[in-house]
């Protein structure tokens, strides 16, 4: 036995409504509802190609052309609507839209699997939130290996689209209260904290006018991944305790992934603005506000013993960074137990850097590693065709007079360096110094070793 009860339209209608759509044997969540495209009569009598259906960047159905899946919001922070958000993936999967409405809240409280989506749109206007209860998460997500990293959720598949005008909330507060400032680098660090949005095994995502709020820890996370692209968006992370700051809630990161985009986006964040880690390539950011981060950063690289990392084919153009710990960075580790591999064809252009401690970095001691380690074990990260074209500015003055430090490793290659119309000032004197250790060939602009730094 079958039933359907559908609305009745006017056959100019383009819509047709149903608010139950019933199978036997088939769970539907109370307050769902489905709203079906179909032609309206003008397409339907004027069939010639100037009426033909448009299609996204992708080759599917635009939002107008796609049946619309709602389900009902969250009484309450402990109301968790996980269930019925799988439901209505699933019903959207292969050319549909899910729609969070406006002014609704949707509460998230379990771990969710969504690596199955191919071809669906998720239109978010109102608020997705996840619970708080730390002892569940703890138990209950997605770990993987890199840096200890665990998520709420993992997306995956092919053609996805997020967009709107609302948030999705990490309700982070609880969890920077609890972790008493451990870095995840930590290796005594046990205390697992979720990243907001990652993405594992996917091509073609788009995610576009979202505001990320309050990640527990890194705000994105982008695995395995083949052309994802974020424009419009508004990342932050505010404790409302100062006795419990975020930490390493990095805006952008990045493994295994080959095409990156992020564009006219503003980050307010404690950790790296973007931060590619390995094995990324063909990266392009554009129009980025950062604000008390530690920079765009290429890396790090070089972190797990016989390990080949690599990042290549960066341009990273337009953007401004203030009251941070660095602006534009190259980041590789050093040590006993460190990798190897290689960074090349990087790019910085028109980069306005103010009241920052770092402006430009180029670091072959990462992490926490001192200098006779440094010399003993160095890195074998080779650095090559990297580019700082009109940098301008002021730094903090936390190292003097330094505004640019590029201190190469001695074990391996570092050469193709670049500067050029850097004008950034100190308020700790002038003339500013920029520090140039072992790198080969003319930079561009007069240098000086770490050794003749008097301040």
């Amino acid at each position: 036995m079958k039933f359907i009860f559908l609305s009745l339209v006017p056959l100019l209608s383009g819509l047709t409504s149903t608010t139950a759509i019933a199978v036997e044997n088939e769970y539907v969540p109370a307050g769902a509802s489905i709203t079906v495209a179909r032609p309206s009569l003008f397409s339907r009598l004027h069939s010639s190609d100037a009426n033909k259906k448009k299609k996204d960047n992708w080759g599917n159905a635009v939002e107008r052309d796609r049946k619309k899946i709602t389900i009902r919001s969250s009484k309450h922070d402990r109301d968790d609507i996980s269930d019925d958000f799988l439901w209505a993936l699933k019903k959207a999967n292969h050319g549909g839209l899910v729609h969070l409405e406006k002014r609704k809240k949707y509460v998230i409280g379990k771990k969710l699997d969504l690596t199955f989506l191919k071809d669906v749109y998720v239109r978010l206007d109102g608020e997705l939130k996840f619970t708080n209860d730390i002892e569940y998460w703890q138990a209950n997500n997605f770990y993987y290996d890199f840096q200890k990293s665990i998520t709420f959720w993992v997306w995956g598949g092919k053609d996805i689209k997020i967009y709107g005008s609302g948030i999705i909330n990490g309700n982070g507060q609880a969890w920077w209260d609890g972790f008493s400032g451990a870095s995840i680098l930590d290796p005594n660090n046990e205390y697992y904290r979720p990243i907001l949005f990652l993405t594992d095994n996917a091509t073609n995502i788009e995610v576009k006018g979202l505001h990320l709020k309050d990640s527990p820890c890194w705000t994105t996370f982008f695995v395995r991944t083949k052309n994802i692209i974020f424009d419009d968006i508004y990342i932050d992370a505010v404790s409302t305790n100062v006795s419990s700051l975020p930490k390493n809630t990095d805006g952008f990161d990045s493994l295994n992934v080959d095409g990156v985009t992020v564009t006219n986006t503003r980050v307010n964040v404690g950790d790296d603005c973007f931060s590619a880690k390995p094995n990324t390539t063909n990266i392009f950011l554009k129009n980025l506000w950062c604000n008390g981060t530690h920079g765009v950063s290429m890396g790090s690289v070089g972190q797990y013993s016989g390990v080949k990392d690599y990042i290549s084919n960066a341009w990273i153009e337009n953007v401004t960074l203030i009251n941070g710990e660095n602006g534009a960075r190259l980041k590789a580790w050093a040590g006993p137990s460190a990798g190897y591999g290689f960074m090349d064809n990087i790019t910085y252009k028109d980069i306005f850097i103010e009241n920052t401690d770092n402006p430009i970095v180029l670091d072959q001691c990462y992490f926490n590693i001192n200098e006779t380690i440094c010399a003993a074990y160095p890195s074998k990260v080779d650095i090559t065709n990297v580019n700082f074209l009109n940098i301008r500015g002021s730094s903090s003055g936390k190292e003097g007079r330094v505004v640019a430090d590029l201190t190469c490793s001695p074990g391996s290659t570092c050469s193709g360096i670049h500067l050029e119309d850097i004008n950034i000032t100190s308020p700790a004197g002038s003339p500013s110094l920029i520090v140039c250790d072992d790198a080969v060939g003319d930079i561009g602009v007069a240098c000086i070793p770490r050794s003749e730094v008097k301040d």
